[in-house]
């Protein structure tokens, strides 16, 4: 069945296309969510309320993009809404004091870095880091999604990721200096 006949019954309560949908969805979702997460049961729970988010409001899904990409915004803004609720404190940044990063396109992350490693290295940056790098680096955001999702600017997403950036080259730098385990 395609994926638009299953959100056209979805819009009609249809459970079994409900079902279809968080079938072939539910996975990659659950991924997403669990980069954002600290433990699975967030993960999942964060995942389980952004599907009922996207069923209930599936009539607002106009197909500009692929539902896929539809829920994972909605998973995504999900994750970043459960965080909050934690009271993470975001440590707001001072824009004045701030300055724009450059983009940099050269991480500088040793060759010998496996992609397991990074992200347990982007996981264990404080929130407001691990959350901007997550965000531009695995999921493709630009600064000025990132500071409409986040509520901040482009420039204090980019200094967040610049100083993110930072940390997490200091957390790996064992690895290029081989003192890794």
């Amino acid at each position: 069945m395609s994926e638009q006949l299953l959100v056209e019954q979805c819009r009609d309560n249809s459970q079994r296309a409900q079902m279809q949908l968080y079938k072939q969805y539910s996975r990659g979702m659950y991924i997403i969510a669990n980069r954002y997460m600290k433990d699975t049961a967030a993960a999942e729970d964060a995942m389980q309320e952004g599907f009922i988010k996207a069923f209930k409001k599936i009539h607002q899904f106009s197909g500009q993009v692929t539902f896929g990409a539809w829920l994972k915004r909605i998973v995504i803004n999900t994750c970043l809404d459960a965080i909050k609720a934690q009271k993470m404190q975001m440590i707001q940044l001072n824009e004045e004091v701030g300055y724009i990063a450059e983009e940099q396109s050269d991480w500088d992350i040793a060759e010998s870095s496996t992609v397991d490693e990074v992200k347990k290295a982007i996981a264990a940056l404080p929130e407001k880091y691990s959350v901007v790098i997550q965000m531009y680096l695995l999921e493709g955001y630009d600064h000025q999604e990132i500071g409409e999702i986040m509520n901040m600017s482009e420039n204090t997403s980019r200094t967040i990721l610049h100083r993110g950036r930072i940390q997490l080259k200091e957390t790996l730098k064992h690895l290029r200096y081989g003192t890794g385990s």
